[in-house]
């Protein structure tokens, strides 16, 4: 059998028949110091990686740390969203926990549109504790008044809700 008819076969390009892929000598070192910088700085990538072993007296190429880092299946975990939280002037955070049903409200406004283009309003209050949602207001000119110094808050709805919870 030929070389050109068993390549065409396998659907493989000749020229990967000619020469054997051979691994560097240093290829198993390299990749036990990449394993050991990833698991004792769990945030960094495989380009402050190649910065570490470099000064570490690595001579490595970055697309070769890449390309050993999605071999040996590594990833940087993705970070953790901030989730509504009330910023202080001391660098603290503060966010309000729900202990009990009523307790801790979230309201969010949605928008979408029609087939025919025009917006629909939507505006969700939910509690917190129990997940439920309290009140959905929908209308095509969703307002709420301003109340000076306080910003927007939807009061309407929330004393609708009040009678109705309680």
């Amino acid at each position: 059998m030929s070389e050109r008819f068993a390549c065409k076969v396998l659907g493989q390009h000749r020229s990967t028949q000619r020469k054997a892929p051979e691994a560097a000598d240093d290829e198993a070192a390299l990749t036990g110091a990449i394993i050991d910088w990833a698991r004792q700085y769990g945030r960094y990538g495989y380009r402050r990686v190649t910065a570490l072993l470099r000064a570490e007296g690595w001579r490595v190429n970055h697309k070769r740390v890449e390309r050993i880092w999605c071999r040996e299946g590594l990833r940087v975990p993705a970070r953790q969203p901030k989730r509504g939280r009330l910023w202080l002037n001391d660098g603290s955070c503060v966010r309000l926990r729900p202990e009990r049903a009523n307790h801790v409200w979230a309201y969010d406004f949605v928008e979408d549109r029609t087939r025919d283009g025009r917006k629909l309003r939507m505006l969700n209050v939910v509690d917190e504790f129990t997940r439920e949602c309290l009140c959905m207001r929908v209308s095509r000119k969703l307002t709420i008044p301003y109340y000076g110094g306080h910003g927007l808050r939807p009061t309407r709805p929330r004393r609708s809700v009040l009678c109705w919870r309680a």
